[in-house]
């Protein structure tokens, strides 16, 4: 299969989301939306259910969630709730709300309170010390909370053995996207970034093992090509979310190659694989321990600026001649810690820029003037 029939069939799932959702439920399968980010989406694949990422939308308008809803919360968080008030998810079957920041902390009440009578709302409180043996089991005892639910809506048990197979399931899927990452970044004459984004964005919105044969068949064609020699410029991307095609063909148009990323949406959740022996609801809780560099995750040894230092490096390793941060608006672990984030890149000469993105952007004329002139000084 070729490489532009593999990246259509990316294409296809990561633009229509809900007939993923409607095709799932054709096959019996029952579909558990999954709020932002680090949720356990293994115990859904052991319950043989369907998680179904759920990032709010970049075509629909707040309307009805204004009810519910703070006017300084994230617009991804809005978008979500407004999806579910106005019947586009109403073929899920349940809703995971992770507490990973403080939009969704609250918002996790909103969403309940919403859907009360209507749609099942499993409440997921991450540990703040997540490495202490008080912080993990904190952690087993919230997954066990979430695997009981799903039992319920599931109606049959999650098994060890189901659990160690989804985490083998979801650790290969993991390895596929660290690996489509390094390999897109190789060869951005062949993955524009729009068809990078839509790579990743549609893991979200397919079965892990379906969307794994894809990204494998994918990376093993892009093994084949020879080196690229890129004349335009290079830039890594940070941030929560970026996936809007009209942003990012703005990148495309101006030979502006993405050759990695620090996005939430992207590659930070792909970075940490789960133990496959023991325990697994432990190696579950272990994983979220391990992760590490994310804004939204608290780090002890914060003075040390140790995530800039990771960005840095990242940007250093990758060929990259800058970054490209997009602000979500609102997002108040990112805005906060981009002054750090500022300090190494500036201390270490890396070029940057900061875009402030929103899913109810409609213009990028200022967006693409602001691309351009950051490109004309790399």
């Amino acid at each position: 299969m070729s490489i532009e029939v593999l990246l259509n069939q990316f294409k296809e799932a990561s633009d229509h989301p809900y007939r993923r959702i409607k095709a799932y439920k054709e096959q019996g399968k029952k579909v558990i939306g999954v709020l932002p980010y680090y949720a356990p989406e293994e115990l859904v694949y052991a319950a043989g259910m369907v998680p179904m990422g759920i990032w709010g939308s970049n075509s629909k308008t707040i309307a009805q969630a204004k009810e519910y809803c703070a006017t300084f919360y994230c617009t991804i968080a809005q978008l979500a709730l407004e999806m579910l008030l106005d019947g586009t998810l109403d073929d899920l079957d349940g809703l995971i709300t992770p507490t990973i920041c403080d939009t969704l902390r609250p918002m996790s009440q909103n969403f309940r309170v919403a859907m009360e009578g209507k749609l099942p709302c499993i409440f997921l409180a991450h540990p703040q010390h997540r490495k202490p043996a008080f912080g993990l089991q904190f952690c087993v005892d919230q997954y066990t909370h979430v695997k009981n639910e799903l039992e319920k809506i599931s109606g049959a048990p999650i098994t060890d053995e189901a659990l160690r197979n989804a985490i083998k399931v979801y650790n290969r899927s993991r390895a596929a996207r660290r690996e489509f990452a390094k390999l897109a970044g190789q060869h951005p004459d062949v993955i524009s970034a729009v068809n990078r984004s839509a790579v990743f964005r549609s893991s979200w919105f397919m079965l892990k093992d379906e969307h794994t044969d894809l990204l494998e068949r994918l990376n093993a064609e892009l093994s084949k090509l020879p080196a690229c020699n890129w004349k335009g410029k290079k830039v890594v991307t940070s941030g929560i979310i970026c996936d809007n095609p009209k942003l990012l063909q703005i990148f495309d148009d101006n030979k502006i190659a993405i050759v990695a990323d620090d996005v939430a949406h992207e590659s930070r959740p792909c970075l940490v694989d789960a133990a496959e022996t023991g325990d697994p609801m432990m190696a579950l809780a272990q994983q979220f321990a391990d992760q590490d560099y994310d804004v939204l995750l608290y780090d002890e040894h914060s003075n040390q600026n140790r995530r800039g230092e990771f960005v840095v490096k990242l940007v250093k390793d990758s060929g990259a001649q800058g970054l490209v941060l997009f602000m979500q608006q609102f997002c108040d672990p990112e805005e906060m810690e981009y002054p750090y984030l500022k300090k190494a890149l500036d201390e270490a000469g890396v070029p940057h820029i900061k875009l402030g993105v929103d899913q109810q952007m409609r213009d990028f004329g200022q967006a693409s003037t602001a691309i351009q002139a950051f490109a004309d000084v790399l």
